[in-house]
């Protein structure tokens, strides 16, 4: 091998190139130089995987594996019966009974394909107070039993209710279903989406129509220490990689003031629209 070495470096040396220099102990010098004169790049070693962070502790139960899920029942005045819709520029009224709020954490904003919804949360009156309930999954191969779970709280007769939910969160969840070769659930369902009221009265007036902003100005609620949705993905993508699991349950937080805030504009809207209507009834009886 010592002769190969020295052709190589006489060659290197001819050609104008220069030589390796000879630092390293005798046997492990010539493999090294070897490599170097004949211009051989060395694959960087594999960095070996991290050991899981000690903070893995998720909410919930799991109910099959890979899918954790959450219930609590929030302190929530009764809703009035029936629910007045005229706020959508409907004439009719939905016993609230049949309402389920639904919001989803997904893997991006974009939408297509390429995006999943990792987090479905819904809420429904249920016991004389608002049942929040919450699908997560801790592993790819976990969505179609969370897909299918939601499916079977669905019927119908539901009316779901969402802030943007027809334009992004019923679209990719309709995505999803498709992909994992099951029938979407929500097809057909009627459908509240609350940010069209919201933009029609208040745009303009407000800094702008975000949900955040709705809760802020109709409810009175500031979050505090809240996750932005943006970070999300990554919090998600965080624990799948073995990382703490700190911000998924900031993540959790953050759906379950979202489907409390949906509650909450609601029941807003539709005393809004009663009292224009009893506002207009009155000017027409004087």
């Amino acid at each position: 091998m010592s002769a190969l070495r020295d052709r190589l470096r006489g060659l290197r040396a001819q050609a104008g190139l220069p030589t390796p220099a000879a630092a390293a102990p005798p046997a492990m010098r010539s493999a090294e130089e070897l490599r170097q004169l004949l211009g051989v790049r060395v694959r960087a070693s594999a960095r070996s995987a991290p050991f899981p962070a000690r903070d893995r502790a998720l909410f919930g139960e799991e109910i099959a594996p890979g899918l954790r899920y959450t219930e609590e029942h929030a302190e929530w005045p009764e809703p009035p019966a029936p629910i007045d819709t005229r706020f959508a520029r409907r004439e009719d009224t939905i016993d609230p009974a049949r309402l389920l709020h639904f919001d989803t954490e997904t893997t991006g904003l974009a939408g297509g394909t390429g995006t999943r919804a990792f987090m479905i949360g819904a809420a429904d009156w249920h016991g004389g107070g608002l049942r929040l309930r919450q699908l997560t999954i801790t592993t790819m191969a976990a969505e179609p039993a969370m897909l299918r779970t939601f499916a079977h709280w669905l019927d119908p007769q539901r009316v779901l209710v969402s802030y943007n939910g027809k334009c992004y969160d019923a679209p990719l969840l309709a995505t999803r279903y498709r992909l994992a070769r099951l029938a979407n659930p929500l097809a057909g369902l009627d459908h509240l989406d609350l940010l069209h009221p919201v933009r029609r009265h208040w745009k303009g007036q407000w800094e702008n129509c975000r949900l955040a902003t709705a809760e802020l100005q109709l409810l009175g609620v500031l979050r505090e220490d809240d996750l932005p949705g943006s970070e999300a993905p990554a919090a998600w993508l965080t624990y799948l990689r073995g990382g703490p699991a700190t911000n998924l349950r900031r993540v959790a937080a953050h759906n379950a003031q979202d489907l409390k805030s949906l509650a909450g504009v609601l029941l807003r809207l539709s005393a809004l629209g009663a009292d224009s209507c009893a506002m207009a009834n009155k000017d027409r009886e004087s």
